[in-house]
Parts: structure tokens; sequence; C-alpha cells
């Protein structure tokens, strides 16, 4: 099989769609499993209230990961997940406002969520137009 066949096959796109999610099934898991956390979680980044906001972010992560999994309005789970990213990053990340110790930190992880966020993007694109030229 030559390399531009196997990057084309089926198995080789669900494990990088996977690898994608990753993150996402992680934060969902672990929020399920210690929900007082991830009601902390949401506090601190004053989300309130704090026991729905965990919730939606739970479906969220979870839910989203699914579409993109299975394939079903994958373009719609690749979307919410790009929205979620960057609203993370913004609110998580917002090395403009780190102490000179942490911006290069606080920047670099910011800049890495902005090119996840764009990676889904490139996800629903991808998505979106098999669906136009009838390839699913």
């Amino acid at each position: 099989m030559t390399m531009p066949a196997v990057f084309r096959s089926p198995a080789v796109r669900w494990l990088a769609l996977l690898a994608l999610c990753g993150a996402y099934l992680q934060g969902g898991l672990v929020k399920v499993m210690d929900l007082n956390g991830a009601q902390a979680e949401m506090a601190h980044f004053g989300l309130h209230p704090a026991h729905l906001a965990a919730a939606a972010v739970i479906l969220l992560e979870l839910g989203a990961s699914a579409l993109v999994l299975t394939g079903r309005l994958r373009w719609l789970g690749a979307l919410a997940l790009a929205g979620f990213t960057t609203a993370a990053a913004l609110m998580a990340n917002r090395y403009w406002e780190a102490p000179a110790d942490a911006r290069f930190m606080t920047m670099n992880a910011f800049y890495e969520h902005i090119g996840l966020a764009g990676a889904w993007v490139l996800v629903a694109w991808h998505d979106l137009t098999e669906r136009t030229h009838g390839r699913r």
C-alpha cells in the first residue's frame, strides 16, 4: 500500500479524529467522575450556576465528540468544539493579562487552542464539502 493510500484510509481518518477528540473525551469523562471538581472549575471561570455550566460542558465535550467520531452531523460537532475551544482559550488563557513570568506559557496555550479551533473548522469544512459533492 502506498503512503497516499494509507493516509486516505478510513482507519487513519478515524484515528486522527479520535486524536482531535481526545482532550474533550478525557475532559468530559473526568468531569462526570468528579462533578464537584467540575462545578468548582466552572465557578473559578465565573460561570454560574456552576452545576448547569458543568452539565453543559460535559454534554458538549462528549456529545460533540460523538458526532465527530460517528460521522453523524460531524460538521456540527466540529463547529461546536471550535466555538467551545475558542471560548475556553479566551477565558482560561488571557496571556495579555498574565504576569510577566507566566505570559509565555499562557500565550503558548492560547495559540495552541486557537490552532485546535482552526483544525475543527477544517474538519467541518471538509465534512460539508464531502456532503455537497456526494462523497459520503
